[in-house]
């Protein structure tokens, strides 16, 4: 599959900065460039995130040097199967609850959260569905959360990370949910050990330190 970047109508590059090595938004005045947005080619923009493939790739205008604050996360391998109840953490500068904007001065925020298993996940949004039949919770999707502790709003796109092997691994990319911090509503992720081949084509290998 070929990397579609995104369209001047959609979402354009050049709005868009990265911020790294720092735990307060807007802390850094010299952001990095982003240059290209490289969507997932089976990304349906008419279905928005439920439809899967919520991922895309941002390719930056310098390289990023690694430093005692900078570090890559690694990548899962693509057999990992993350276990229910495993916890992992999420990271963002969204909202701190539902309709709460994060106040200044934009501290980095964390939860852990517990890993949720697709069934389960998907029994508890079909239970609270109008009565349709259609699968909420796809294969590439990664459910994660519980009351109280949960992404949400603006935190899309952060990551969800786990400890395995010793090492951080990149699990999930905020995706989509109910609100944020419901009962029986986790949040939902793309499952990045979906998509580790597609990334592998379109990045090349970071070079050892």
């Amino acid at each position: 599959e070929v990397p579609v970047p995104l369209s001047r109508e959609e979402l354009e590059a050049c709005a868009f900065r990265v911020q790294v090595g720092q735990l307060r938004l807007y802390e850094d005045d010299q952001p990095t460039k982003v240059v290209e947005i490289v969507r997932h080619p089976r990304y349906n923009k008419s279905l928005s995130a439920r439809g899967g493939a919520d991922i895309a790739l941002l390719k930056l205008e310098a390289p990023v040097p690694r430093s005692e604050l900078v570090h890559p996360v690694s990548l899962p391998p693509a057999s990992l199967d993350v276990p229910s109840g495993k916890t992992c953490w999420v990271t963002g500068w969204g909202d701190i609850t539902h309709n709460q904007p994060l106040p200044p001065p934009y501290h980095l925020q964390e939860v852990d959260v517990p890993i949720v298993g697709n069934s389960e996940c998907e029994e508890q949004y079909q239970n609270q569905s109008s009565g349709s039949d259609d699968r909420v919770i796809q294969d590439d999707m990664l459910c994660a959360g519980s009351e109280g502790r949960d992404s949400c709003q603006r935190d899309s796109g952060g990551p969800l990370v786990c400890r395995w092997n010793c090492t951080w691994v990149q699990v999930g990319v905020v995706s989509w949910g109910k609100s944020c911090g419901l009962r029986d509503y986790p949040g939902v992720y793309a499952r990045v050990t979906s998509y580790v081949s597609w990334i592998r084509q379109c990045v090349p290998p970071f070079p050892r330190p």
